[in-house]
Formats: C-alpha cells, sequence, structure tokens
C-alpha cells in the first residue's frame, strides 16, 4: 500500500513539474523532439552516455537517473509479450500476472493477404506490450522465405518483398500508436540457423535491393519504424549488427533512418566496428564477465567500458558515442517519456477476438475435392480427431518467441467445443514425437505416449473405419530441427512417420480431412490419396476456436499461400543450386533473384501448391482484363480493371492479385512479380469491379551497374491471377 501511494506522489510531483515554466527544455514535451534531445545530451556526462548504449539487464538498458531519463525495457517476440524473466537470466521470474494473449504466427498473418489484419495485430500486440511497461516490443521479422527448412520461417511473412511490405507498413504503424516501438528483424539476410553467429553470405546487390531489402525499407520509409535490429550473420565479411554497408549506407544514407539500431542478443563481436558502422545498442553479448554471471558481467561488453576507455584516452571521438545516444533519446521521448501514450491493454476480450479474426483469415484451404469441407453437421453424427498436434501445445517453444500463454484453445478442444452433444468427437493418437522439453522455465503438458508407430497406426486405423469422417491433425511442432530457432530443418517430410499414418487412415476412410500445423512447405507424398487439406499455421491462443469455425463453415476460408510449396527440396533454387547452407562459413545466394515462384515460373517447375494459393468454399469467376489506356506516360499512371463475381451459394472473400511481366529488358528479369493485391468480400452473385493502379515504379528493377532502380521503355504484361499459377486473364501495355 505504501508503495502505490510513493507511487502516485511522484505522478503528481511530475505533473506539478510539467505545470511549472521555466522547464529544462528535455522535460517539456511541448519541444520539438530534436530540442529535447540536443538538450538532453548536453547535460549529460560522459560515463552516463555510454551507459545508456549497452543493456544493464536480459532486456533492459539504463536510462540517466540523475536527469530522470528512464530505463529501456524490450520484449520478445512478434507473436505475443514474452513472460518476465530473472534479470541476469533466461528462466521465467516466477511472476503471476504476466500471461499473455498469443497471438498467430507471422506466416498466418502474411496469410490473410490482409493489411487491415496486420493493423488489428499491430494495434493489439501494442497495447499488451504498453500494458507491461514495454517500449521497444522485439519483432516484427521481414527475413524473406529463401528455404523450406530455416528453422525462423514461422516468424517471418514469405517469400514476397511486395507481400512483406503491404503487411509489415500498418503492423508497425499498429504497434507504434500505443507509444511502442516496433523493432523490425533481422537486418539483414538472416536466412537460415545453421551456422546463425558465423555464416558469411554472399549475395549480388540486386537480389539484395529486389527480395530482400524492400520490406525493411516499406517499414523504415512508410511505417516510420522506430527501430531496427541486427542480424546474427555476417555480410561482406562484417556481422550485420557491426556492418557499415547495411546500417550507415543503406539504412542511415539511402533510407534516412532516425531510430535506433539494436543488435541482436550476442550479435556484437568487435568493439571498433560496433563504434563505427552504425549500431546504438549493444545486447545479450557473452563477454568475459557473463561467463561466470559476475557482478559487473554488462561492463564488459564491446559498448560498455572498452568503450569508455577509448573515448577517455582520446582515440575515439565523444562525437561517436553522442550519434548513439541522440538516436536512444528519440526512442526514448516517442516511447517513454511522451505523455500522451496510451495505457494499454492485456489479456482482455477484445485481443482474444482479434488473434481469432487474425486466426480464421490466414487458414488456407489448399485442397477441398468432393467440397468435403465445410463438414456437412447434419449428416456427421461421428468424428475421429487423429494426431499428436490435435492436443499438443504450440505456444511454448521454438525459441525467442516462446510465450507464457494466459489460455490456449487446443484443437481437439475447439473441435469438441464446437460439436457439442450432437456429434460424437473420438480421439486416437496416431503418431507421438519426442517428449517435450522446458523453454526458459516454461514446460507444455505432458503427453508422452511410449506406444511404437504399428500400434498407433493401427490404433488410428480401426477407429477410422467407424467414424463418418476423420480430421487428421499433425505437421510439425517447435522442437529443435523443425520450426524453432537456433536450428534448421533436415528434411521437407513430415516427422514421426506421419506420412505413411496419412496415407493408412486415406485407406481406412475416404472421408479424410488433413490439417498441417507448420510455419513451412512440408512435402505430401500422399497429396492425391486425401481429398482435403488445410494449412492452418501455429494459431496461439485461439487455434482450435478458429480451426473449428472454418471446419464446420462458420467462417469461410479466405487465406492463400505467403509462400511456395515445393514438390521436393530440389525444386528449390538454394537447394537446386546445392549451396544451402554454405560450406566453410560461406553462403552464396546463387539464385539471385530467383526466389519463390520468380524460381518456378523461370524453370518451368509445377509446385506442390503455388505462392498465392487459397480455396473458398464458394466460387469466384473472373471476367476480362482491361486497362485504362495502352500507353503509360512518363510519370503517370494507368489503371488495370478486372470484374469478379461470387458465382457459389456463399458470401466469401477472395485475394486478386496483379502479377507484372517485362518481356524485354537489359537484365534477366523474372517472368512475372507481385505488384498489388486486393482482398474483396462478395455475397452470393455479387460482382465487384477491383481496380489497380499502375505508375511506373511498379516496372522498376535495381540495376546493379549503376546502383540505382531504373525503368526501360516497351511491353509489359498485366496479369491477374487467383495464385501466381492461376492466371485468369491478362492485358499488355507500353511504357
Amino acid at each position: 500500500m505504501k508503495k502505490g501511494i510513493s507511487l502516485i506522489l511522484l505522478q503528481l510531483f511530475a505533473v506539478s513539474l510539467m505545470a511549472q515554466k521555466n522547464l529544462p527544455v528535455y522535460l517539456d514535451d511541448a519541444q520539438p523532439i530534436e530540442k529535447r534531445v540536443e538538450d538532453a545530451l548536453s547535460r549529460m556526462t560522459l560515463e552516463e552516455k555510454v551507459k545508456m548504449v549497452h543493456a544493464q539487464s536480459k532486456f533492459s538498458s539504463p536510462g540517466a537517473p540523475r536527469l530522470g531519463i528512464p530505463e529501456n525495457w524490450m520484449s520478445d517476440g512478434p507473436h505475443g509479450i514474452r513472460a518476465e524473466v530473472f534479470w541476469d537470466e533466461w528462466n521465467q521470474a516466477g511472476w503471476t500476472n504476466d500471461s499473455c494473449t498469443a497471438f498467430p504466427a507471422l506466416t498466418c498473418l502474411a496469410a490473410t493477404w490482409n493489411p487491415e489484419m496486420a493493423a488489428l495485430y499491430g494495434k493489439s500486440i501494442g497495447e499488451e506490450a504498453r500494458f507491461r511497461n514495454k517500449n521497444v516490443l522485439l519483432g516484427p521479422g521481414v527475413n524473406i522465405y529463401r528455404t523450406p527448412l530455416n528453422g525462423r520461417n514461422f516468424e517471418y511473412m514469405g517469400e514476397d518483398p511486395y507481400l512483406a511490405s503491404r503487411i509489415v507498413v500498418p503492423y508497425v504503424q499498429g504497434v507504434q500508436a500505443n507509444g511502442v516501438a516496433a523493432c523490425v528483424k533481422h537486418f539483414a539476410l538472416n536466412n537460415q540457423e545453421t551456422d546463425r553467429h558465423g555464416v558469411n553470405v554472399t549475395v549480388d546487390d540486386r537480389a539484395l535491393y529486389e527480395i530482400y531489402l524492400p520490406a525493411f525499407k516499406a517499414a523504415v520509409t512508410e511505417g516510420k519504424a522506430w527501430a531496427i535490429m541486427g542480424a546474427y550473420n555476417r555480410y561482406k565479411g562484417q556481422w550485420c549488427c557491426q556492418n557499415e554497408y547495411l546500417l550507415k549506407d543503406i539504412l542511415r544514407d539511402e533510407w534516412k533512418f532516425d531510430g535506433v539500431v539494436i543488435s541482436d542478443w550476442g550479435g556484437v563481436n568487435n568493439t571498433e566496428q560496433a563504434i563505427y558502422h552504425g549500431l546504438d545498442m549493444e545486447f545479450g553479448t557473452w563477454t568475459d564477465g557473463m561467463k561466470s554471471n559476475a557482478s559487473n558481467a554488462y561492463d564488459q561488453y564491446f559498448l560498455a567500458n572498452p568503450f569508455l576507455s577509448l573515448l577517455k584516452s582520446g582515440q575515439v571521438k565523444e562525437e561517436e558515442v553522442d550519434k548513439k545516444v541522440r538516436n536512444i533519446l528519440r526512442l526514448i521521448f516517442r516511447t517513454t517519456m511522451d505523455r500522451t501514450r496510451p495505457f494499454g491493454l492485456f489479456v482482455s476480450q477484445e485481443h482474444s477476438l482479434a488473434a481469432r479474426q487474425i486466426a480464421e483469415e490466414g487458414i488456407v484451404l489448399l485442397k477441398n475435392d468432393r467440397s468435403i469441407l465445410p463438414l456437412n453437421l447434419d449428416q456427421t453424427k461421428n468424428i475421429l480427431v487423429v494426431g499428436e498436434n490435435a492436443i499438443k501445445m504450440m505456444t511454448i517453444g521454438g525459441g525467442s518467441s516462446s510465450l507464457k500463454a494466459q489460455y490456449e484453445i487446443l484443437p481437439l478442444e475447439g473441435i469438441k467445443n464446437k460439436m457439442g452433444s450432437a456429434v460424437t468427437v473420438d480421439y486416437a493418437r496416431g503418431y507421438a514425437g519426442e517428449k517435450d522439453t522446458q523453454q526458459d522455465g516454461l514446460r507444455a503438458a505432458d503427453i508422452v505416449d511410449n506406444r511404437s508407430a504399428d500400434e498407433l497406426i493401427t490404433e488410428a486405423c480401426q477407429k477410422a473405419k467407424k467414424a463418418d469422417v476423420v480430421i487428421f491433425i499433425g505437421g510439425l511442432n517447435k522442437h529443435a530441427g523443425q520450426d524453432c530457432e537456433g536450428s534448421d530443418r533436415q528434411e521437407l517430410g513430415l516427422p514421426y512417420q506421419q506420412d505413411q499414418l496419412i496415407s493408412a487412415l486415406a485407406k481406412a476412410n475416404s472421408n479424410l480431412v488433413v490439417a498441417i500445423i507448420s510455419g513451412n512447405a512440408v512435402a505430401m507424398p500422399w497429396v492425391n490419396e486425401v481429398p482435403a487439406i488445410l494449412e492452418t499455421w501455429y494459431l496461439g491462443s485461439e487455434a482450435g476456436n478458429a480451426l473449428a469455425n472454418v471446419l464446420t463453415g462458420q467462417v469461410n476460408p479466405s487465406g492463400k499461400l505467403p509462400f511456395t510449396f515445393p514438390v521436393q527440396l530440389s525444386d528449390v533454387g538454394a537447394h537446386s543450386l546445392g549451396d544451402f547452407p554454405g560450406e566453410n562459413g560461406e553462403e552464396n545466394y546463387q539464385e539471385s533473384i530467383f526466389v519463390g515462384y520468380r524460381w518456378f515460373d523461370k524453370n518451368k517447375i509445377a509446385p506442390l501448391f503455388p505462392f498465392g494459393h487459397g480455396l473458398s468454399y464458394t466460387q469466384f469467376a473472373y471476367g476480362k482484363a482491361t486497362v485504362s489506356s495502352p500507353k503509360l506516360q512518363i510519370n503517370k499512371t494507368l489503371t488495370v480493371s478486372i470484374p469478379i463475381r461470387n458465382t457459389g451459394k456463399k458470401a466469401g472473400k477472395e485475394i486478386v492479385q496483379l502479377y507484372i511481366g517485362d518481356s524485354e529488358s537489359s537484365l534477366v528479369r523474372p517472368i512475372k512479380e507481385l505488384k498489388a493485391f486486393q482482398k474483396i468480400n462478395l455475397a452470393p452473385g455479387e460482382e465487384k469491379i477491383v481496380e489497380f493502379e499502375i505508375s511506373m515504379d511498379d516496372l522498376k528493377f535495381f540495376d546493379d551497374r549503376y546502383h540505382e532502380w531504373i525503368v526501360e521503355p516497351g511491353t509489359f504484361t498485366a496479369y491477374i491471377g487467383a495464385s501466381s499459377a492461376d492466371i485468369r486473364s491478362s492485358v499488355d501495355f507500353e511504357l
């Protein structure tokens, strides 16, 4: 009680100070931020400045207490606000009020193809971060999906730079509207977990600018992100957290970024490069003191005592630390010292509804032969659910995105709740993975099953023969070697003999629905044996409810794939050219700009499921595309239009995709590239005219011979499709 009263008194004292005249400029939030930054900087000692540029605990850095400048407090992750940990440990601190709302993984958000869902996601998770008094959210992640083996793909937004750009901007804006900085990560080229702390990436500038940077650029120049996190890997021989080309030449000079650059935890490796190459804040470094958790561990950081000594000796000018502190102060004034920032909201009904809506819009219906979905509950009296993932928690594990969720509705629970007493829902394990290991002091519920694979398959098939419908729920999980930070997958196939199980179930019951939980593409050797397939991602707190709503048709699925599903690993450019995950610490992106569907188009490879693919419980007819003018004039725009009609009996949402191809170019270009999309809602029989505006910027490519974006006159083709491989109409125009 005394503590509560003292906090109130401090707040009243602060308010009274603000009411006084002749306030120090840095305390007066009526003053422009840049003026406040310079005033605060002028009052700081050298020691205070150096303290601000490195951590003081696992997830915080010092302010300047003498001046009333608060600390910075960070939180993982992009899918929910991580539980509190001890000051010097990763383990949970044992709080009872830090269980968060778990939102769907970012692959699911990208699969919505809906910027409105991204804005809702950012707003909701920003409110949770604000309520927990975090001023930096360590996310979102926008590294490009180069290979389906990358262990952290589930945290990112797919293979296409345009799609990722359109999703990341409203996410960032939604977070920062709460006075919390979005820290976009991992900048850049962090596309594998194998040797992630040492691998040196070689990629041509054209691929860098056309494929791997656009989402970061959009977050900075459009979303106005207040923070960027460097990556672990090296590029041009320099670690990305201290990379002159990335952090100074591109981020600061080209994009005019005025936020703070934060290292990934343990991503700093050299004092001099960290000083001069654009890093502002150092976190997680395991230097001398950290190995034994000494009391002065944080003083051993590269930007701590070693930096201070160089400054005091005159070997480094004070202007170098001033550059960093300016950015940090700007962050503080934008967040913690902004008195107008809202108070936030935590584990609310609104956030549960947001999590469920995003999950429902992101679920992708990959296949639906015989219209087996939605389930006909008038004719379905007995459902069998099979698979470990139906009862396995997915919010715990996977690395830094692991969460202490207030609740998690598992798929089996959600289905049972949805069916009520009218339908009998039985369960068979079908397969069993390894025992869950704890992460940071958290452990999922124990679901160990020691029966053999043959026993589990036999039981599931015997039950399947008696069911009206079988729903298999499997896929990957967040164990090491699957969808998990710190390790990559070893194969495209499903683990734990799931392929054998699915084939056996298909023979036992022809009414089989396969629901894959994953953040990555998986091989499907049984694809022609099953009538219905769903990609359901990691859906967070509302996973079971969202899946049940889609299965029963309460929600008409409208998600589409944000990356290509290959038939086999050799169909992917990074593997076809034999360079993943590199040799002797070197990884060469030999496929250059031909990532994802660009590679499949170029080499005429038929994917298992293409980028942008996703079915509905209704049907959409595409008319003929037209252009407002056959010629696009310099610095003008033209409009591509196409009528879309819902020819089915259910209301539904369709994602109409615009790709553009260049018929002739001085440099090789992809067959087509995504340049626009719209998600529209149509009632049965309703028709809408979808319009896309095209400008010269949509026709440009990066010419690394001259280091600039150029556009060449000639004939271009606008392709309108339901996916990258399902083009319904096209029309030519000239520049």
